[in-house]
């Protein structure tokens, strides 16, 4: 099947004021049969989702992950030899001190297996949040799709199925979906985390992945509807991570402001249309 993408825009939505912002844009587009496909992020800050990594104490395992395991050895030897992204290669290489209370969370939050991975660790995003502030994965993504596609309903009589995707990789291996990260759409094995990742240097495919969908759906449809999101944002100049973010601001990422994050234009949903 064919499908195209409409870009959602919104403001930048702030913690706790709910994601009203984008079923109000939403619902101006949509049709029924569409798909809206809403970015983790978003959901996690409206719904609060949120860690402020300097009141973490890096330990001495955070410490040796951050400054030796992910800046170096992953840097320098396993990425170039396993084929990662150039980009991620780029930002392991200069990972600032920081990273040290970062890896503390994601060993307290999500555990070792996590912690391993050498970036995006456990879907923890720090590209859309301010200061030293990062959003965990939503804590129950389906109700939050189902709210939404009850939301775009009763107000616009719309029927939409909404699903809740991030970036991190889905990989297929012997015929069996999976991701690294802590939560994934039925019919994906998930929380696989470095096992996963490693497994993923293997594969024989990866979309980004489905967290969750207000109506059950095969797998291979949902990989479909959120690459094709996905394809659209890449095209259209994404901010993939804090780094960029911080390059558009002109500002360090631990010092990137609410009020700056407001002063540009979001896109946190796509919705994608079945062409008949």
């Amino acid at each position: 099947m064919k499908y195209s993408a409409i870009p959602v825009k919104t403001g930048y939505i702030r913690p706790g004021e709910g994601i009203s912002m984008i079923v109000e844009r939403a619902g101006e587009l949509v049709l029924d049969g569409d798909f809206l496909v809403i970015s983790e992020t978003p959901v996690s800050v409206a719904q609060g989702d949120l860690v402020d990594e300097s009141e973490f104490e890096p330990s001495l395992l955070a410490i040796i992950l951050a400054d030796i395991w992910s800046k170096y050895i992953w840097g320098y030897l396993l990425g170039p030899l396993l084929g990662i992204k150039e980009r991620t290669i780029r930002n392991l290489r200069r990972l600032p001190p920081e990273a040290r209370s970062h890896k503390e969370v994601v060993l307290r939050y999500y555990g070792l297996k996590h912690a391993l991975k050498p970036a995006s660790e456990a879907g923890i995003d720090l590209s859309n949040v301010p200061g030293t502030l990062v959003s965990l994965l939503p804590e129950n993504p389906a109700e939050a799709a189902r709210r939404v596609a009850d939301k775009l309903m009763d107000d616009f009589d719309r029927e939409v199925t909404v699903v809740i995707a991030d970036t991190d990789a889905t990989y297929r291996l012997l015929g069996r979906y999976f991701t690294a990260l802590p939560v994934a759409a039925p019919g994906i094995i998930h929380d696989t985390g470095i096992l996963g990742y490693l497994a993923g240097r293997f594969s024989s495919g990866s979309w980004p992945t489905p967290l969750a969908s207000s109506r059950r759906l095969d797998v291979e449809t949902l990989l479909e509807v959120v690459s094709v999101a996905e394809s659209y944002q890449m095209s259209h100049g994404p901010r993939s991570t804090v780094y960029e973010m911080a390059e558009e601001l002109e500002e360090s990422p631990g010092r990137i402001t609410a009020e700056m994050l407001e002063s540009v234009e979001h896109t946190p949903a796509i919705i994608v249309r079945p062409e008949l």
